[in-house]
């Protein structure tokens, strides 16, 4: 039987799953006909690839060839142009240059044709008149219904059946009975990287898509199809810029509740990189922290690199879901024990302490001279007494301590191998462990017999040439499986009325202060007879502080005036206020003055809150003074965190020691301070109208004292409709 006859593409589905009813991811990602407009059969012109690629994969559905010079290519038929086609197509592959793009698309929304692939680039990406092209083909693909895969992308791959619309030349290994990887990409490059690096790993992929430009369908379009698709579990990502932050958002949550998992790479993180994004896919690119941010708190994991993007997909897909418990390490080498307790506590992975007294099982194990640690040193007994990797690993599986076990092995030579291996499978074999096992070779570069490796591989082991890769993309998943990904649902906390624009100090206060946020006491005064009379009632001393919706930072204006130790001071301090506000900007009019008690020494916060655009609102929280920029010491929160999630953040702050008495110090009301952010994160919640809120700096004070903020400034923006708040 041939190839040919053996491969049935899946007929069209009338609405892709996830999209609303939308146009039909199917009719581009499972086409039962094709048509390349720009057809050849020259080697190296990108339609005679795609042919290739179609032919030697097996593709039985229905191939139309475009070429007006050619009668026929390769013993196909050649049509003269797309009017000549019959209508309902799948799918179209342009391998033709960009000035013939726009047309060609007009032409294939009159034939009805269900997707098409752009491959040409210099649409957003090379200015103005590309930026209108390609506007107009995603105006076309909106009224006709069409998917459209680009511009400025190098196609897809559809694994299940074996189709490869690409000009990447493409061996599509078929996924068979197994979970599949389904790769999203807005770099074609990329995307055919991570293919073939998977697939050199013996990991079945189910689709390879390149979004490109993006300017009828986008990333997101994507993975909500795959999300519903039986053969995908794990879903790798690479990304530069979310054009749909939102709907984004809610397709991780969706892919949490299907139990498949996410895994991103998103370039960007440097000023350069943003700048690259932007004239690489046309993508205006946003702020990556406060991305992250949202994006995590969704339950999608993040690689740093391209390896760890491959590495992290692979252990999600061999092994069962990563439980939270920490690490164990099986190794053979006193020297490798104390380079993974290095490793490890610089990734701040955990590996629970084993010792006689507290692992029985494991002592049993062991021979008397081998000590029971985590990691574990088992030298070189293995060689003569090779069940010891059997008897070892049954103890590690069964103890709760340990959620994943990471089996260190010096491979020298295949009969040393041939040695080890068989009661390491065994193990598996029999055993049956829920938690997942990683198996590392040291000595990279020794030889490893490939029937080995198969059957690491038939039992759901990854095998790793290093053991930190191995130790980081565990690092990424546990702390993927202790996240709270559960969507909090949160009381709103709405402020009521308030002005737009800039809402000074003692406006902000009057608003925040019933709702929880705590401040010093004060009031707000017009002239100096009522701040005399309220310094009388807050009792000395005082500070004096300029109110103006100008005012923004009224220390660079002179506009606070510290330690007023009684009302001759008062008095005096009103008019040098005065003054120096006057010297800053004489045009400027102040409302008046805030009057508020000078407080006792603490320990200096930063919180404040910006509501992003696109993204919503997030709330940042990190250590006063130059520390928080100079050390960069800062945590970003999603509104939505409940306040024990909240406490966790701030014990991951560079100098969360301080928090909790560092030198004899007192350790301070952390919990005060999380219960003002959580409040925070309600009112932001209620309020999509806030751009931003500011409290700098908040005083923590030692436990059961509370903590008080300060200073306080609320920015709010028109336009925003109160009853959609931002996610």
């Amino acid at each position: 039987m041939t190839v040919e006859t053996q491969i049935k593409p899946a007929p069209p589905a009338t609405t892709s799953p996830g999209t609303a009813g939308g146009p039909s991811l199917a009719r581009l990602l499972r086409p039962r006909s094709v048509v390349i407009v720009g057809a050849s059969d020259k080697p190296g012109a990108l339609g005679a690839s795609v042919l290739s690629n179609l032919t030697r994969n097996g593709f039985a559905g229905d191939i139309h060839l475009i070429n007006p010079k050619r009668p026929e290519i390769a013993g196909r038929p050649c049509l003269p142009s797309v009017d000549a086609l019959p209508e309902g197509v799948d799918a179209a592959v342009l391998a033709i240059p960009r000035v013939a793009v726009l047309d060609t698309i007009r032409a294939l929304a009159a034939r009805k044709v269900g997707a098409a692939v752009i491959f040409s680039a210099g649409f957003a990406e090379g200015g103005a008149e590309g930026l209108a092209q390609q506007h107009e083909i995603g105006r076309i693909a909106a009224a006709s219904g069409m998917v459209i895969e680009g511009p400025n992308c190098l196609g897809m791959t559809n694994f299940i059946d074996r189709v490869p619309l690409t000009f990447v030349e493409m061996d599509a290994v078929p996924l068979g009975s197994r979970d599949g990887i389904g790769i999203v990409s807005q770099s074609g490059a990329m995307a055919a990287v991570l293919s073939t690096t998977l697939m050199s790993r013996d990991l079945g992929l189910s689709f390879s898509v390149s979004t490109g430009n993006e300017a009828a369908s986008g990333v997101e379009d994507y993975v909500d199809y795959l999300i519903d698709d039986a053969f995908t579990q794990v879903i790798a990502m690479i990304v530069e810029q979310f054009r749909k932050p939102k709907r984004f958002i809610d397709a991780a949550l969706r892919a949490q509740e299907a139990g498949k998992t996410i895994v991103l790479l998103h370039p960007g993180k440097s000023s350069a990189a943003r700048e690259s994004a932007a004239t690489h896919t046309g993508a205006m690119a946003g702020d990556y922290q406060l991305m992250r941010a949202k994006v995590e708190r969704a339950g999608v994991i993040f690689a740093e690199t391209l390896e760890e993007l491959g590495d992290i997909s692979e252990i999600a897909l061999r092994c069962p879901r990563v439980p939270a418990g920490g690490v164990a390490v099986l190794g053979e080498s006193g020297a490798f024990k104390a380079l993974t307790l290095d490793l490890c506590e610089a990734l701040e992975l955990e590996l629970p302490v084993a010792s006689d007294e507290n692992s029985p099982a494991l002592r049993a194990a062991l021979p008397d001279f081998v000590g029971v640690s985590n990691p574990l040193d088992l030298t070189a007994q293995g060689l003569v007494d090779p069940d010891l990797y059997y008897r070892t690993l049954a103890a590690l599986f069964a103890d709760d301590r340990f959620g994943s076990i990471v089996a260190g092995i010096i491979q020298t030579d295949p009969v040393t191998i041939g040695i080890k291996l068989p009661p390491i499978l065994r193990a598996v074999r029999e055993l049956k462990p829920t938690k997942p096992l990683i198996f590392v070779g040291l000595d990279e570069g020794a030889p490893f017999p490939a029937d080995a490796l198969a059957q690491l591989r038939a039992l759901g082991i990854p095998y790793f040439p290093s053991n930190e890769r191995a130790f980081r993309a565990l690092k990424r998943l546990n702390d993927h499986a202790r996240r709270d990904v559960a969507k909090a649902d949160p009381k709103p906390l709405p402020l009521g009325s308030y002005p737009v624009g800039v809402v000074p100090e003692y406006r902000s206060k009057a608003l925040l202060a019933p709702l929880g946020i705590p401040f010093p006491k004060g009031a707000f005064c017009r002239d100096v007879e009522e701040a005399a009379t309220a310094a009388r009632e807050i009792g000395y001393p005082v500070v004096l502080k300029a109110q103006s919706a100008e005012l923004s930072h009224k220390s660079d204006a002179g506009g606070v005036i510290l330690n007023l130790g009684d009302e001759a001071a008062l008095r005096a301090g009103w008019d040098r206020l005065y003054a120096n506000v006057a010297n800053y900007d004489a045009g400027m009019v102040l409302d008046g003055a805030l009057i508020e008690g000078m407080g006792a020494r603490g320990l200096e916060l930063i919180i404040g809150a910006k509501s992003d655009p696109e993204w919503g609102p997030v709330i940042l929280v990190g250590f006063g003074g130059v520390t928080a920029e100079i050390l960069q010491d800062v945590r970003l929160l999603t509104p939505d965190l409940p306040q024990e999630a909240i406490l966790r953040e701030l014990n991951r702050l560079k100098q969360a020691a301080l928090l909790h008495g560092y030198r004899g110090s007192p350790a301070l009301d952390v919990e005060a301070v999380a219960e003002m952010i959580a409040t925070l994160g309600r009112i932001l919640i209620a309020e999509p109208a806030i751009r931003e809120i500011d409290l700098n700096p908040v005083v923590l004070y030692p436990s059961g004292q509370g903590a008080v903020a300060l200073d306080a400034l609320i920015l709010t923006a028109p336009g925003q409709d109160a009853g959609e708040p931002a996610q």
